[in-house]
């Protein structure tokens, strides 16, 4: 799927739509992504600053789906963990940056050549239009190579 078409079915997706959650930029090459959340009524919590749920699903699926197109067809990747750190109230529009390195992914299957499987801790931090972190978000990817599958 191109990434083009990947941010529009995340934009109309249930849980990225009715939380006010907004891709606004996936690289053709699945490097750099960008997500955004607008701060709504529908959205925030007891004391009107962004429901923590709905920052952690903003960044939720974007490490492990960079790394499986960067990776290529040879290898199973998979989310093994996740953790969030409110760091400050968020409030307004918040956004999440996404680069993922060539280096890195090189370090990866040069990891996972022997067909270990490889978990490796992603981290992005959620900022305030202020440049401040509202968030740190933690991403532990699963990583093995497919398996050859016995002639029949």
């Amino acid at each position: 799927m191109k990434a083009s078409r990947l941010r529009l079915l995340l934009n109309i997706w249930p849980p990225f739509l009715f939380s006010g959650i907004h891709v606004t930029h996936v690289a053709d090459d699945f490097s750099h992504a960008r997500v955004e959340l607008r701060q709504r009524w529908y959205n925030r919590n007891y004391v009107k600053t962004h429901f923590g749920g709905s920052l952690f699903a903003m960044t939720d699926p974007f490490w492990m789906i960079m790394v499986l197109r960067r990776m290529g067809p040879d290898y199973l990747v998979w989310d093994q963990a996740g953790e969030i750190q409110f760091l400050k109230p968020g409030k307004g529009t918040v956004v999440a940056e996404f680069r993922l390195e060539e280096a890195l992914l090189d370090e990866i299957r040069a990891a996972a050549a022997g067909g270990e499987k490889v978990l490796r801790w992603f981290e992005v931090d959620v900022r305030n239009t202020a440049g401040e972190v509202v968030a740190r978000v933690r991403k532990q990817i699963y990583v093995r190579r497919k398996r050859d599958r016995p002639e029949a």
